[in-house]
């Protein structure tokens, strides 16, 4: 029985981005199962903190149980670690400040979890580059395994699996590894093919820069592939996810 929801938002200096964000989680229905918002910020100067505590009102009216945790961390993994251990829903979902729930989302998240009864699911996201211009990634599970069918802000895992294997805060893309590591073991995955959210291109990992893609290619395929016993030709996937990323 799924009897609470935890959404965390993890932010640093994102006062303009984290609007959108909380408007779109207060926008979401549960009937009887409760929603946790928690947001990890990262003792921002821009008034991210502040303008989060602002809406605790507007949060709580909706019976949300709602938090606001703003101090130093370790980066952006170690931020989620931290609501990770701070949740209390039977399921956690990341969402992080600058994207947005699509409405009813968390609504098809909870009816396939109950119908499905599956370890984690995720859906399809519609991704804003700079221009403005969308478009939308699907959700998919195939033998090839590949990070272009994967959508981290649409991702909803049962807590137990987040509370006893942790994000490694090895690199950038942890959140991958962790997917990759529940593949592995062989929990129950399942697809949505719908839009459950939006996402802005233009963070750490779409930055452009010879450095920047060298790391990203390095992090995937060491700690995402490689520590998960993925084949050493993933190192072409790799390559090939910053080229199309430089070509968007």
């Amino acid at each position: 029985m799924i009897r609470r929801i935890s959404i965390i938002t993890v932010a640093c200096n994102s006062v303009k981005g984290i609007i959108p964000t909380m408007e779109s989680v207060l926008a979401q229905e549960l009937g009887q199962t409760e929603l946790e918002y928690r947001i990890i910020d990262g003792n921002s100067t821009d008034g991210t903190a502040e303008t989060a505590r602002s809406y605790r009102r507007r949060m709580e009216e909706k019976g949300i149980l709602y938090d606001v945790v703003s101090e130093p961390d370790g980066g952006i993994y170690d931020a989620m670690n931290k609501g990770i251990r701070l949740a209390s829903g039977d399921l956690i979902g990341f969402l992080n400040s600058g994207d947005w729930y699509e409405p009813g989302a968390l609504g098809k998240v909870l009816k396939t979890f109950q119908t499905k009864r599956c370890d984690l699911m995720f859906g399809n996201i519609r991704i804003y580059r700079k221009d403005g211009k969308s478009f939308i990634k699907k959700a998919v599970l195939r033998t090839f395994q590949t990070s272009r069918d994967w959508n981290h802000p649409t991702m909803f895992v049962r807590a137990g699996l987040y509370k006893k294997y942790p994000f490694a805060d090895q690199g950038i893309h942890d959140d991958y590894g962790f997917y990759l590591k529940i593949r592995k073991m062989q929990f129950k995955i399942v697809t949505v093919d719908q839009v459950l959210a939006n996402f802005q291109m233009g963070g750490a990992s779409n930055q452009r820069g010879i450095r920047q893609m060298c790391r990203r290619i390095h992090d995937r395929y060491r700690y995402c592939y490689r520590a998960n016993g993925y084949s050493r030709w993933y190192l072409i996937e790799c390559m090939v996810t910053e080229a199309v990323k430089c070509l968007l």
